[in-house]
This record gives structure tokens, C-alpha cells and sequence, in this order.
């Protein structure tokens, strides 16, 4: 499989329901908090958060997770990890957490995220909500919110753009060679 998987519309509708859903299970959006991991992570979960005030009225404070020292896989290449800010303005104690990523592959980001999450506090619940579940788990992990499922080869390069970043939304799967 190769080529674009999702549009900017597709990509839209996906968040959209993904909000939906969010508020569904949760019964609305007291006490919600969405945490994006990474860059990609952090302008998903604004558009969430934007989709979810446009939906229920309610303002659902958002922050941004920087995971790179709670990897297992530091030090294990050559290069240097690229640190960025981790930028959460509440406290997520007692809180419904929702991580948001663009891509569920291994789990172990996903690992990592709650354990920089417990970090700053202890939330009552963490969810997770992805853009993409391209399968091939190595943890014990599953999203509880996904935009699309994508069955890949473990060597497909799975690729989340967001306009934020991008210039454009899509979701675009390579073959490996």
C-alpha cells in the first residue's frame, strides 16, 4: 500500500468524530484535559479541543508533552535527541487525560508519554486518542479513540502531515523499498 490514505476533509471528519466520541464516553468535557505528545500531538489536540468547544460550549485546556528523556530507546543511536519544551498550564490531578498522538505503531511512545504524564501529577483516567492505528503493538497498548485503522508492513514509513507544520493535512503511507 502506497500513497495518500487521508485528505484534509478525511482528516476533518476524523477529529471530528474523534471529539465526538471523546465527549460520549466521558459524558461531556467536565474535568477534561488533552495532552498532545510531540508537535504533531500538540496541534492534534487543539483541533480536538476546538472541536469539542464547538460541540459542548465548554473551554478544554490543552498541553503539550515532550517525551524524549522517558524513551527506552535513548542512547541507542548515534545522534542526539532533539529536546523540546513540555508545556502543560494545569494540573492533571484528578483529571480525565486524553494523550493524543498522530500514529499508533510499537506503543512505546505511548509508554513513555504516561510516564512522563505521572510525572506531573496523578490523572483520574488517561485515554488515548490517535489519528492513525497502523498496528504491529509491542506493549500491551491500544488507543481508545482512532481516526483511521491502517493495516502496514512493519516497514511502511507512515506519515501524519498537519497544516500547522505542513502546510497541508494528510495521511500518507510509503512502501519501504
Amino acid at each position: 500500500m502506497s500513497g495518500k490514505l487521508l485528505d484534509p476533509a478525511d482528516v476533518r471528519r476524523a477529529l471530528t468524530r474523534i471529539a465526538h466520541e471523546i465527549l460520549e464516553r466521558d459524558r461531556g468535557a467536565a474535568d477534561l484535559g488533552l495532552v498532545g505528545i510531540g508537535n504533531r500531538g500538540g496541534g492534534l489536540a487543539r483541533r480536538l479541543a476546538g472541536e469539542i468547544e464547538r460541540i459542548e460550549g465548554t473551554q478544554v485546556p490543552v498541553g503539550v508533552l515532550d517525551i524524549t528523556f522517558y524513551r527506552d530507546d535513548i542512547g541507542m543511536h548515534a545522534e542526539a535527541p532533539e529536546v523540546h519544551e513540555t508545556r502543560i498550564a494545569f494540573d492533571v490531578t484528578g483529571m480525565t487525560v486524553v494523550l493524543v498522538d498522530d500514529v499508533l505503531f510499537t506503543g512505546r511512545t505511548i509508554r513513555a508519554a504516561m510516564d512522563a504524564l505521572m510525572d506531573l501529577g496523578r490523572p483520574r483516567k488517561i485515554q488515548l486518542a490517535v489519528l492513525v492505528d497502523r498496528g504491529h503493538r509491542e506493549l500491551p497498548i491500544r488507543a481508545d479513540f482512532v481516526g483511521k485503522n491502517v493495516p502496514t508492513s512493519r516497514a511502511d514509513d507512515v506519515r501524519v502531515l498537519v497544516a500547522e507544520l505542513d502546510g497541508e493535512d494528510a495521511v500518507v503511507v510509503e512502501e519501504s523499498r
